[in-house]
């Protein structure tokens, strides 16, 4: 058998006293990667991604997996991945991309390569003041703030114009400003799985009532879907559109905005794959896996 890792964190790995309440989704993807792995010859390995670097002694190959912390510490984590490939490991997806990916700036470069994309301000570290004037700019009432480097809408805040903060108020990191679509609340979000670029699955993921949030943490469901040939080819152009190689895995998060899909992101890192809505995804995971090996 050979071994492959599977990066995790504190907050994922079974047995950890500080487990997050969303851990479970790393167990099912892992038990979905091992029934295809396993038949492939192929052993996957649990590993926390700042393990000492003898924990990946003789693994060609890691996954980033569930490092769902790695937001907070991009930096170290960026360097990790760095230090695994010069060891001669093999890292899906690898550092360059995780670098371009990291920020959610990347959805800049998208656009610029005719990528469907929502109206979005840039501030490094948005003030009140900003946020008054990105109601203006937009022409909107109701704005969304995402961190530009983070997961799962964590810091991501909603203001209207009447819950608008005071001018001397800061959100304290790089920040993206959107307007609130209505639609991720009345459509939902779809997600398209690739792997090594050919379409895997999808799922439209919805809030829980009285939220907006789509993650399952925050009460959201999630559902298999069929898009339409003309859909799928959409967010396949988005995957293409990503520099350098072709990801081993990439998950496409589209809305539809009056009527035509629109990136929301496109998760290159450590994207949950949703296993369930995709009974080949172990499969295809394995061959694109044995593909890289040679």
């Amino acid at each position: 058998m050979t071994r492959i890792g599977f990066l995790a964190c504190q907050g994922t790995l079974p047995g950890s006293p500080v487990r997050r309440a969303d851990a479970h989704e790393h167990d099912c993807q892992v038990e979905a990667l091992r029934a295809g792995f396993d038949p492939a010859g192929l052993e996957l390995v649990e590993l926390d991604w700042r393990a000492p670097l003898e924990a990946f002694a003789g693994l060609p190959l890691v996954l980033l997996g569930t490092v769902w912390d790695y937001q907070d510490h991009e930096a170290a984590f960026l360097t990790r991945l760095e230090q695994l490939a010069a060891l001669g490991i093999t890292v899906c997806n690898p550092a360059n991309m995780v670098r371009w990916n990291i920020d959610k700036s990347y959805l800049r470069d998208l656009a610029a390569a005719g990528a469907p994309a929502i109206p979005t301000l840039w501030p490094d570290d948005p003030t009140g003041t900003d946020i008054a004037a990105a109601f203006d700019h937009f022409g909107c009432d109701d704005l969304v703030i995402k961190r530009r480097v983070g997961a799962g809408a964590e810091g991501q805040l909603r203001f209207t114009r009447e819950t608008a903060p005071p001018a001397d108020w800061r959100y304290g990191s790089r920040a993206m400003v959107q307007p609130f679509l209505p639609e991720i609340v009345a459509d939902g979000e779809t997600s398209f799985l690739f792997v090594d670029g050919q379409f895997s699955h999808a799922v439209r993921k919805t809030a829980a009532p009285g939220d907006y949030r789509i993650q399952s943490i925050y009460g959201g469901q999630e559902r298999a879907v069929m898009p339409p040939p003309e859909d799928i080819a959409a967010a396949k152009s988005v995957v293409e559109a990503v520099p350098g190689e072709t990801p081993l895995y990439a998950r496409v998060d589209m809305i539809r905005q009056e009527g035509a899909l629109a990136v929301m992101e496109v998760e290159l890192i450590e994207p949950y794959l949703y296993p369930r809505q995709g009974p080949r995804l172990g499969e295809m995971l394995a061959q694109a896996v044995l593909r890289r090996l040679g």
